[in-house]
């Protein structure tokens, strides 16, 4: 069963209702849930050869391949997809779409070369690990100063399955946190709201008093950088973990 959308609500809501409405409740609700006609396994491979195409190698093209991976596509088909397509749409595009199919199939090498070829997908380092604040993670992230004057920003790296605690940043002006995705896939949930899906280009705007957590998929190296906004008075409150019981349920 297809899985309900709402990308376009979240995004567009406001500015494009009726677009967004076509988006999540037309096209994902309606024609990509007509499995009986049309499995979701074959449903990936027609957008994906779609996109390519188009030259369309953005972040929902990423989106529609790791769909098509979740969908039963492999490492082998999709190379082999993406190399019959390359003949019909383009040897340019075929490269860039590869580049990207990479880092979502990049999970089945061994953990280092997962790492390595993570590294590779973002200009930002992975830094160093991030030992200093391991007590307010569960699993293994690094950190990479790439601003300390003005605006403090760092790239924060995750591996799969990592994730931070429920934290809360404080101000009495001011203050709060922005996060830009840079590579791979992760979530960022607020208390009391369902878990957004993060890929590289998402932009999170998090104000200052409200319960949050942010971390990798757990099939996904995730990096996203760190902005912290300028306010008087500022703090961070680190609160519990998330359970592995709720977080396989995202």
């Amino acid at each position: 069963m297809a899985v309900k959308q709402t990308a376009g609500r979240e995004r567009l809501g406001t500015f494009a209702p009726k677009f967004a409405a076509l988006n999540d409740d037309v096209l994902f609700g309606e024609v990509w849930s007509r499995e009986d006609r049309l499995s979701l396994r074959d449903r990936s491979l027609v957008t994906v050869v779609c996109l390519m195409a188009q030259g369309l190698v953005d972040s929902s093209f990423q989106y529609h391949l790791m769909s098509a991976k979740k969908n039963g596509i492999t490492k082998t088909e999709i190379a082999e997809v993406l190399t019959h397509a390359a003949f019909y749409a383009g040897w340019p595009k075929a490269w860039a779409a590869f580049n990207m199919a990479k880092e979502v199939w990049a999970e089945e090498a061994a953990p280092e070369d997962a790492m390595a070829v993570h590294a590779a997908s973002m200009v930002f380092p992975i830094g160093a690990p991030n030992d200093a604040y391991a007590a307010y993670f569960t699993g293994k992230s690094y950190l990479a100063p790439v601003s300390s004057s003005q605006v403090g920003i760092y790239n924060v790296t995750f591996e799969p399955g990592c994730r931070n605690n429920w934290h809360i940043h404080h101000a009495k002006t001011g203050g709060g946190q922005i996060l830009v995705c840079v590579a791979g896939r992760g979530y960022y949930q607020e208390a009391g709201k369902p878990a957004q899906l993060l890929v590289p280009g998402d932009v999170v705007n998090i104000p200052p008093e409200v319960k949050h957590w942010h971390g990798a998929a757990p099939d996904s190296w995730f990096s996203h950088l760190a902005v912290e906004v300028p306010g008087t008075e500022t703090s961070n409150e680190w609160c519990e973990p998330v359970t592995d019981e709720a977080y396989p349920k995202l």
